[in-house]
């Protein structure tokens, strides 16, 4: 990789040399959801320059982080996913996400929200102790974008998009609502009765929802 070295025999330093760089991390963040085009990409990272995300992937194929590949016919595009060693940074990226969300209040000027942001936020304040093993799923409809979140004896998994079959479906109709459920700053029985919320399914399980992601 054609990557600034520390020269130390060190395993954080080594990490920094492969996911270090400017935006290697968030295009990792990213892949998390799944496997993405290059397209998908872009879009998630508005910001980045062409040049900088070709160069970033390159980098992340070439630390064996980064797999591409094509999908089968009828689409056939070329999509980018994280290897099982990529993968493996998911709970490093979950320790950094929540210790840099201490200092987090409202976006600033510029700053975008997007699907892959979300996602990770759910990844940062899940509380697994209060999901006490248990199994359910949800869907957060965010206006541009859809989360789907699948607790399966305890275990989360986070994706962009919708869920194949949800125990809950909830729409945010108010701009602060999930952020507000998430904060506690508002219960779930005064989302659902001021309207910030539209629900689909078991409305017991918003308490649920807020018992396990939570900041």
């Amino acid at each position: 990789m054609a990557t600034r070295e520390y020269g130390q025999f060190c395993g954080l330093a080594r990490a920094m040399e492969m996911v270090g760089e400017r935006w290697a991390i968030l295009i990792v963040r990213n892949l998390l959801s799944g496997p993405q085009r290059y397209t998908d990409l872009r879009k998630g990272l508005p910001a980045i320059p062409t040049n900088v995300l070709s160069t970033r992937l390159k980098q992340l194929e070439e630390a064996g982080l980064v797999t591409r590949r094509a999908l089968s016919h009828p689409t056939r595009a070329i999509v980018y996913d994280l290897t099982d060693y990529g993968r493996d940074l998911e709970p490093a990226l979950i320790a950094l996400g929540r210790w840099g969300a201490r200092t987090m209040t409202e976006p600033g000027p510029g700053e975008a929200v997007t699907a892959e942001s979300v996602a990770m936020s759910f990844r940062t304040t899940y509380r697994p102790e209060a999901a006490r093993e248990s199994t359910v799923g949800f869907e957060v409809r965010m206006g541009d974008f859809t989360i789907r979140i699948q607790v399966t004896n305890g275990a989360l998994a986070v994706g962009v998009g919708p869920h194949p079959d949800p125990d809950l479906v909830i729409e945010r109709l108010a701009d602060k609502a999930i952020m507000e459920l998430m904060r506690g700053s508002k219960t779930a029985a005064e989302a659902a009765a001021d309207g910030s919320v539209r629900l689909k399914g078991d409305p017991a399980l918003l308490s649920r929802f807020t018992e396990m992601f939570h900041f």
